[in-house]
């Protein structure tokens, strides 16, 4: 059987066209992780799957196989005429031209779910310049998913999956933590694709949660206080959430610190989401 970098070549070559950079284009050769990304989503026959950014269709071809319908979405009009002559006998395929970020994926969901196509799972080998807005929008607008299995770049990666208070964690950690739970499956080095990126990457799993980890007055709130308090990591928490305009002055926020049994000079990165959560709660509360 031809494998997928004899495949890639093939098809570069037949469309003559290359990857184009500005699209952050990077073209998965290995076998291997195709294998990892269709056996980890866990895709049946009643899963319509969204993938985002299909490129060649490398992946496409095998979620095609295992789901009930595939909807890919992709920015490049170069792609589309591939995809379209690669997959135009499939009858569970549907192509979209567009931006992701611009998709109303909410609608898209609705009209696609019956009584057969049940759940709805999203794939992606996402463009590593965009990867954060992606996975914002996916978690943010709170779509009937039930999983995000998608390679990134491995530093994102890292944060992405971190718990909440590690070294590692940036404000996107609070996040991804608040709405999903997360596992790593599979390290991809960069001759995994063509051309090869200049850095390794991941294949992570989020799987959307049920019910959120902490229970907030105020979302909106909350991921300020967290977006504030990692703009200046080096500040203590009192001057983060001073500075970011979340309270007036230093003797509000230790107010604050003193009924929640805060020390003053704890940093906003060592703090577990359920303190971040008291923060933002008491402050609504309490009318600050």
């Amino acid at each position: 059987m031809e494998n997928l970098y004899d495949k890639t070549k093939f098809i570069l070559k037949k469309y003559n066209i290359s990857a184009n950079k500005s699209l952050g284009q990077n073209f998965l050769i290995n076998d291997d992780v195709v294998n990892k990304i269709i056996e980890s989503s866990d895709i049946t026959d009643n899963d319509l799957v969204i993938e985002i950014g299909p490129g060649l269709g490398n992946l496409t071809e095998f979620l095609l196989e295992k789901a009930g319908k595939v909807i890919a979405i992709e920015l490049d009009q170069r792609m589309i005429t591939i995809l379209n002559e690669r997959f135009s006998l499939y009858n569970n395929f549907e192509l979209i031209n567009e931006d992701v970020l611009k998709v109303n994926l909410k609608e898209l969901i609705n009209k696609n779910k019956n009584s057969k196509i049940t759940n709805v799972k999203i794939v992606a080998n996402l463009p590593y310049y965009i990867t954060t807005p992606i996975i914002m929008k996916l978690l943010e607008d709170k779509l009937d998913i039930e999983t995000i299995t998608v390679m990134v770049q491995k530093e994102v990666a890292d944060r992405l999956i971190a718990v909440p208070g590690e070294k590692v964690a940036g404000a996107i950690t609070y996040s991804v933590y608040y709405y999903a739970t997360s596992e790593s499956i599979s390290i991809v080095e960069r001759n995994s694709f063509i051309p090869e990126p200049e850095v390794s990457s991941e294949v992570i799993k989020l799987t959307i949660r049920k019910e959120f980890p902490v229970k907030l007055l105020s979302e909106e709130n909350f991921f300020k206080i967290i977006k504030a308090s990692f703009m200046q990591r080096r500040k203590t928490l009192i001057n983060a959430l001073v500075n970011g305009g979340i309270l007036q002055n230093k003797d509000e926020v230790k107010r604050v610190f003193d009924n929640l049994k805060i020390d003053y000079n704890t940093r906003g990165e060592t703090l577990p989401i359920e303190k971040f959560a008291e923060i933002s709660n008491y402050i609504i509360k309490n009318k600050f």
